[in-house]
């Protein structure tokens, strides 16, 4: 979509250049979509129409990339991505676990778990969604209906995973591997940056390391990246990080953890080993680096308590209906087998609070403990959980609190991290009734640079700014983001570094982030003062495996 654009000189700034490097005094010009100039301060002025921006006292900075992005359905009704650029973000890259498209093989239903977050005339949107029948038709749209940020995408692990054998659990056959190879390979070619798995979740999770291995060949052939949320990240996270491992040292795919974490408290002494491991197989020369959010609790849905088994075939709440295989999972759930793991179990019925309850009969229950709504029923959790989820028909969104925050300190500090928010952009006005969202959506970044940069001294604002930008473009190779350099695009932030903060908390997560002013887009500034200025230059950035189909 095109913006007119004005040429920019903001002056007086401390440039943090997302390098690395010491912060130094400088100017910088904006032509276009582009960076054209970087100066010392004082140097440039605003000549030749240029506006001038004084920029005295504040951090300029590039524009962050947010590695797990869950925009995908607010995109679909407001793509201004109110809580992401009052963050800072200027990139947003999608497809932990599921992509809308393609469409094709057996997927029936490319919205399936998500038509209660989806506004307007479903109809309209199912037709729409089965006509993107290549990976990069759904950019397409998104790129020309206007988006505030740069989009992109992985292609969705179970979403490979169901184009080739449905939802069915157990191996793919020779014909299965073969379709999901050829349409994994299809949308490298249309511009994913990897395959996203997700293997705590169906369909995602029913398929085995061989599998992912012959997928990931695919990947590693076109450059590409595998980004994966282990197969556990609680009491087997190490068997997980392991698997991962494996997958690339077998296959070379450069290998990024989604959202690392050693859940639960038992398992919280495990994170030593795990930037052990993490750290060796790097000296040994495998490329596998991680991203993280600031947070203790974690937000996944109820449906997570769940054994994997019960979601096959699509049959889960015909599953929940069913006297005798309800009774199964109840028994499952309070002893899970050893290939899967009860996230309520874990983390205590008492660590889990419910954010994602719709029904009005069920409101009284949102922000509650499952324990204590339990316990007002009569009931033991597991039956709590069970019935709610058959009653609302949907995978209720929960918080749960299971991390360390002294392992959430020492994550920070590894060179090899990097940050994201594992969540949507949204304007928190527009919400309506749909439950508590993740503070991580709406603080993330300031929080980083407020709390545990400015305030604990965790680490220096240079290194966790280049852990928000030139790191992340590094691993996803954009090559023309994530430094201020001349001849880089124009994707920029001004932040006030002693009040930038984050608002959001689990009891009131609805509210935006202060301290960044200005925020530019590819030359177009898109917050203005702290307001969003309804600009939309956002672009579909492409992988390295893109070969250009458009059709």
């Amino acid at each position: 979509m095109m913006h007119s654009r004005t040429g920019v000189v903001i002056s007086e700034a401390r440039i943090v250049d997302g390098s690395g490097n010491s912060w130094f005094y400088g100017d910088i010009v904006l032509r276009g979509d582009a960076i054209t100039e970087i100066a010392p301060a004082g140097r440039m002025s605003p000549s030749d129409g240029l506006e001038a921006v004084d920029a005295a006292g504040l951090v300029a900075c590039p524009g962050f990339i947010d590695i797990q992005s869950h925009s995908i359905i607010p995109f679909l009704s407001d793509r201004r991505s109110l809580s992401k650029i009052t963050q800072g973000v200027t990139t947003e890259i999608m497809g932990e676990a599921w992509t809308p498209s393609p469409f094709g093989g057996r997927i029936e239903d490319p919205f399936r778990d998500d038509w209660a977050r989806i506004p307007g005339d479903h109809a309209a949107w199912l037709a729409l969604a089965k006509s993107w029948t290549r990976f990069g038709d759904w950019l397409r749209w998104l790129e020309g209906e206007g988006v505030s940020v740069n989009v992109g995408s992985f292609v969705g692990g179970g979403t490979v995973r169901e184009w080739g054998k449905g939802l069915a659990m157990g191996d793919a056959d020779q014909l299965e591997l073969a379709a999901m190879k050829t349409m994994l390979a299809d949308a490298m070619a249309d511009g994913a940056f990897g395959i996203a798995t997700a293997l705590i979740y169906p369909p995602g999770c029913y398929a085995g390391t061989e599998e992912l291995i012959a997928l990931c060949q695919v990947v590693a052939e076109y450059r590409g990246v595998h980004v994966t949320h282990l197969r556990s990240e609680e009491s087997r996270l190490l068997e997980g990080l392991d698997e991962a491992l494996e997958i690339a040292r077998r296959t070379g795919v450069a290998t990024e953890i989604y959202h690392l974490k050693a859940a639960c408290r038992p398992n919280w002494p495990k994170i030593a080993e795990v930037i052990r491991r993490i750290d060796a197989a790097r000296a040994a020369g495998i490329d596998v680096t991680a991203d993280m959010y600031p947070y203790e609790a974690a937000g996944t849905g109820l449906g997570s308590c769940l054994p994997p088994w019960a979601e096959a075939d699509g049959k889960l709440w015909d599953n929940l209906r069913d006297p005798d295989t309800r009774a199964r999972i109840r028994h499952e759930m309070l002893e899970p087998s050893g290939d899967w793991e009860n996230l309520a179990a874990s983390a205590g019925p008492e660590g889990v609070v419910l954010a994602g309850l719709r029904k009005p009969e069920h409101r009284a229950y949102l922000g509650r403990r499952l324990s204590d709504v339990a316990a007002e029923r009569g009931q033991a959790w597991v039956d709590t959980a069970l019935d709610l989820l058959d009653a609302e028909g949907q995978n209720i969104f929960c918080f749960y609190f299971d991390m360390s925050e002294d392992n959430l300190r020492r994550q920070m500090q590894q060179p090899w991290m990097k940050f994201s928010t594992d969540a949507g952009g949204v304007d928190p006005t527009r919400l309506g009734g749909g439950g508590l969202l993740h503070p991580r959506g709406f603080g993330t970044y300031p929080r980083i640079l407020g709390r545990y940069v400015r305030d604990e001294g965790v680490l220096p604002l240079e290194d966790a700014i280049r852990k928000m930008t030139s790191a992340v473009a590094d691993r996803l190779f954009l090559r023309d983001r994530g430094l201020l350099r001349k001849g880089m695009k124009a994707d920029v932030v001004l932040f006030d570094p002693e009040i930038i903060a984050d608002r959001a908390t689990f009891d009131d997560p609805h509210q935006l982030s202060t301290g960044v002013r200005d925020v530019w887009v590819n030359g177009v500034r898109v917050l203005n003062a702290g307001e969003h200025t309804g600009a939309t230059p956002g672009r579909w950035l492409h992988g390295p495996g893109h070969r250009g189909q458009s059709a």
